[in-house]
């Protein structure tokens, strides 16, 4: 295995610098794990409050666990859920609440965990294609526009905390291609957007409840996605001018006003003082609907209404209005449908108390309190107020807790999934504590205005090193100088220097001079696997039936026993166990990073442990280790570089205790830092056939670099070989090393996918720049050259044909003309046509090509494999209507479960032209999909495991057709074997 030379490692969190230390960070803490991460990244309170203060610190603990590394491609994502939903894009993400999470996540040190999300939802997988379903928002085709999202406002706001807008103004061409994307959904002739409630985030509403469909319906013209896209273009035009591009900026100023006029005179109610949703569909007067919504608030948290409408915070504490002692509720008492439905199952949101909008509502008000005029209806006391009650929603059993929604009069959560809600990443609470409460107002320019909120009870407050514009803030209050010992009245420093005092709470804008600092060094982590699929793996002597040990390498560490994301021995009948990680292709390893899950009972912190790897023939102690710290520690890094760097395909942690007992890992990763200035690429998803597949990388040089060298990193037994030149002696900024490789690969099964990574070295740099892709053995007809029937249906063969009923139905009825096969019925109707050959022991493929399908529901399908009898098949099934795709097995009458279907279900997206496909060999069938010439794998099972090949091979193909409605037809049938 080869090395490289020594280098020094960067630190495991950024520099906090200069500073103050007028406060107790551990007492202020508590028993967090990794306290050190806090210490580094966030700013430090002190409230008289203790409830505020306590959900505070308790909300940058669920903050951090929402942190999730989804691995090179997208780097760092914040999730909603800390376990997996199945309506989320790529690795997890879910585009709802992200302008809460860059608004919340903006005031930490670290850059490198907004700057990788921004890009997820901005340039990355969750800027993708997804499927225009009902389930995932039939209204748009990208992942970045399932839910209603602010996406310029929170990019630009993050820029006004952390002074960097060379950030934001890069990212100008996506920010105003998500702005314009929503235009499908804009009505020209009211100049608004209409949005579906669903699609707000909000499943059901006083708005749905007033359709025809209470989830999915109500689509309407609301002042949630209206004021949205109007922050979203007022932030956009702050950013052209920033980047001295008036002409632009000026283009979506006037965006802007036209969306504000029109949103005054459709959706401002002036009799009931309100903003109100009105319906797009069958109401041609645009009348809008009676209630009121919390959501009448959100124009407010961009600057969007006019002093005149302040009236409507009048029912911010009205009784009937939105008062509660755990809320504001979500619709208004007064509304009939207030609370509908509301104790019976999740999700409604006509009453009940939702983070969400209760941190929307909060961002508003401080808005309107610091920014508007003086008005009469609402105060500084009723800000706090709500946030007092917003605090103390946030609690269970006595302890800070936050899931999705709260009862609004009682204390208890109504909405609160096991495994599924805890810790619930979906709204913001610091940022209203800092910009709110204590009235920190970041802007974009070298100044800072200071705005408190805080009532006149309170004698003292402190925030500590908050990180803003490259440097250290801290803001004293002490009424009488009595608390901190620094005096009476308001201070500020500036990286611990004195630079402001004044005797009281009045706004005052503070001159901050810019500090460029230098950013934090990029890093990835090789072990990362969110979706615990394929590779890299992670494989232990033993595990505990809750604790796997995929979970120690998700991407995430924190310590809860629900859900987990840890691997444990708990349980074991060993003396001691070991946790291995096959990266499946070799890897550098210089920086391994363990912590250690400790439940103060049957699983404990080990005593010591070991740390090998595979040297192509044995197990061997890595080289070169240096730990910190020297013994391992529980809910800590433990941190173990390895010096010089070692390539690598697996490598395994043996942890110990003295006494024998279960140990446990919340997270093993190993970390590695780029070569600065240079990029590597190479395609997504080669496709190997026949055993190999050619290919192209390219690295790319931003700054001039000597002694590049691209190297293709296969699975053992594999060979790559550079057909061009794969070094370049110098590179310079915007020219690139193309290569052009062949892979070859020994028998793998078809469907198996392996991972292939590109490594980049160049001379002077310690640091080995990476790209990842994977090969996949697909399938190809030309591998199975024997045809063993083909019907084109030129001719009426159905006579040739046996016609099963597995189904325990009528068959539909059979039709051949003009060179098609049609399946109708009128009811419920489905049969097999098994062919009058056999499939081969050796492999069978099953190949068709469908015209068109029924259009009926819930069945609309076909089916493809061997078939014996009603008794005896192996069948891919694929379901138009339901637009899904899994394997049924059955023998001997039987029917068999995941352990020969392999699961349920793959998505299914079929065009016109794609033909479908079931390959049976080696005891396993896959389906799969051609598309635009290229086959792509839906499903894998291991049939094998219910019937043997060679019983298999004697069973006829086969092609089933069901359907309730219509006609199905059909313009091919082919069976192919191997020789």
């Amino acid at each position: 295995m080869g090395h490289q030379d020594r280098a020094a490692a960067p630190d495991l969190y950024p520099s906090v610098g200069a500073g103050t230390s007028f406060l107790n960070h551990s007492d202020l803490l508590g028993n967090v794990p990794e306290p050190a991460w806090y210490e580094a990244n966030i700013p430090f309170v002190d409230l008289p409050d203790r409830e505020i203060r306590d959900t505070y610190y308790y909300r940058w603990r669920t903050y951090k666990e929402a942190l999730k590394y989804t691995g090179p491609k997208d780097g760092w994502i914040v999730s909603e859920f800390l376990g997996p939903v199945g309506y989320s894009a790529p690795n997890g993400g879910i585009v709802a609440a992200a302008g809460h999470h860059v608004y919340e996540g903006r005031w930490l040190r670290d850059h490198r965990y907004l700057d990788d999300y921004v890009d997820y939802w901005l340039r990355g997988a969750g800027s993708g294609p997804k499927p225009a379903t009902d389930f995932l928002n039939k209204n748009t085709t990208d992942w970045a526009h399932q839910y209603s999202f602010w996406a310029a406002d929170a990019v630009a706001a993050r820029a006004a905390v952390d002074g960097r807008a060379r950030f934001a103004t890069d990212r100008l061409p996506e920010l105003t291609r998500q702005w314009q994307r929503w235009q499908p959904q804009f009505d020209q002739n009211l100049g608004l957007y209409w949005q579906t409630p669903v699609w707000d985030a909000m499943e059901y509403t006083v708005s749905s409840y007033q359709s025809p469909d209470p989830y999915h319906g109500g689509d309407g013209f609301r002042p949630t996605l209206n004021a949205y896209q109007y922050g979203d273009a007022k932030a956009i035009a702050e950013l052209f001018r920033a980047r001295g591009d008036t002409t632009s900026a000026r283009q979506y100023d006037q965006a802007a006003e036209a969306l504000k006029t029109n949103q005054e005179r459709w959706l401002w109610d002036d009799a009931g003082k309100f903003y109100k949703h009105v319906m797009r569909d069958d109401n041609p007067g645009r009348t809008k609907l009676a209630d009121r919504e919390e959501i009448g608030f959100v124009p407010w948290y961009f600057h969007m209404p006019p002093a005149a409408n302040s009236a409507a915070w009048a029912q911010l504490t009205d009784p009937q209005g939105f008062a509660a002692p755990y809320g504001p509720t979500t619709a208004e008492r007064r509304s009939p449908w207030f609370m509908k439905d509301a104790l019976n199952g999740c999700c409604r949101w006509n009453g009940p108390s939702w983070p969400f909008a209760t941190s929307q509502t909060l961002t508003a008000l401080a808005n309107l309190l610091i920014d508007y005029p003086s008005q009469p209806y609402v105060d500084r006391d009723d800000f706090v107020s709500v946030l007092r009650g917003y605090a103390l929603t946030q609690r269970k059993n006595g302890a800070p807790y936050v899931a999705e929604a709260h009862h609004p009069d009682e204390n208890r959560w109504i909405y609160d999934g096991q495994g599924h809600s805890e810790d619930y990443n979906h709204s913001t609470f610091n940022d209203n504590v800092l910009s709110g409460l204590l009235g920190v107002r970041p802007q974009l320019d070298n100044s800072l205005q200071l705005s408190p909120l805080v009532p006149d009870s309170w004698s003292h407050f402190a925030v500590e090193n908050l990180p803003y514009h490259g440097r250290n803030l801290t803001v004293l209050w002490d009424k009488d100088g009595s608390k901190y010992g620094q005096g009476a009245g308001l201070k500020v420093w500036l990286d611990g220097r004195l630079t402001h005092s004044q005797p009281t709470l009045a706004t005052v804008r503070l001159t901050v001079p810019a500090r460029t600092t230098a950013d934090t060094p990029e890093l990835v982590d090789d072990f990362a696997n969110v979706s615990r699929t394929g590779l890299p793996t992670a494989r232990a002597s033993f595990s505990y039936s809750a604790d796997p040990p995929t979970k120690a390498i998700d991407g995430q560490d924190f310590h809860l026993d629900v859900p987990g994301t840890r691997w444990t021995s708990y349980g074991s009948p060993n003396a001691a166990d070991w946790l291995e990680i096959d990266l499946g292709a070799p890897t550098q390893i210089s920086d391994l990073r363990l912590v250690f899950y400790d439940d103060g009972g049957g699983v404990r912190v080990p005593t010591t442990f070991d740390l090998q790897h595979w040297d192509g023939s044995q197990w061997r102690d890595l080289p070169g280790q240096r730990r910190t710290p020297a013994q391992p520690v529980a809910r800590q890094v433990n941190r173990v570089l390895v010096e010089p760097a070692l390539t690598t395909s697996r490598v395994r942690v043996l942890p110990r205790r003295a006494d024998g007992g279960a140990v446990g890992i919340t997270s093993f990763s190993s970390w590695r830092a780029p070569v600065a200035g240079l990029t590597a690429s190479v395609p997504d998803d080669l496709a190997l056939r026949s055993g190999a597949v050619e290919t192209t990388t390219t690295l790319q040089a931003q700054q001039p670099l000597r002694g590049v060298r691209a190297t293709l990193a296969v699975p053992p037994g594999w060979t790559a070989t550079a057909l061009t030149p794969a070094t370049a002696a110098m590179l310079n900024p915007g020219r690139s090393l193309v290569t052009r490789w062949r892979i070859t690969a020994p028998a793998t099964k078809l469907g198996d996918r392996a991972p292939i990574r590109l490594l980049a070295t160049a001379s002077g740099s310690t640091g080995a720049t990476s790209a990842l892709t994977s090969a996949q053995a697909v399938f190809d007809p030309a591998d199975y050259a024997t045809v063993a029937w083909d019907d084109t249906f030129d001719a009426d063969r159905l006579g040739s044909y046996r016609v099963d009923g597995p189904f325990g139905e009528s068959s539909p009825a059979l039709r051949v003309a003009n060179g098609v096969l049609t399946a109708s019925a009128g009811a419920r109707a489905g049969a097999v046509l098994a062919a009058p050959v056999t499939g081969s022991a050796r492999g069978t493929a099953v190949v068709v090509e469908p015209r068109t399908f029924a259009g009926s529901a819930p069945e609309d399908s076909l089916f493809l494999g061997q078939t014996n009898g009603n008794r005896d098949f192996a069948l891919a099934w694929f379901n138009n209507a339901g637009k899904a795709s899994g394997v049924d097995v059955t023998v001997g009458g039987t029917r068999r479960g995941d352990e020969a279907t392999g699961g349920c279900c793959a998505t299914l997206t079929w065009a016109s032209g794609d033909k479908l496909a079931v390959v049976i060999e080696n005891g396993q069938l896959t389906s799969w999909q051609q598309h635009a010439n290229r086959w792509t794998l839906l499903r894998s099972a291991p049939i094998g495991t219910a019937v043997g090949q060679d019983v298999i091979a004697g069973w006829a193909p086969g092609l089933g057709l069901r359907l309730d409605a219509g006609a199905l037809t059909i313009d091919r049938f082919t069976v192919r074997t191997k020789n």
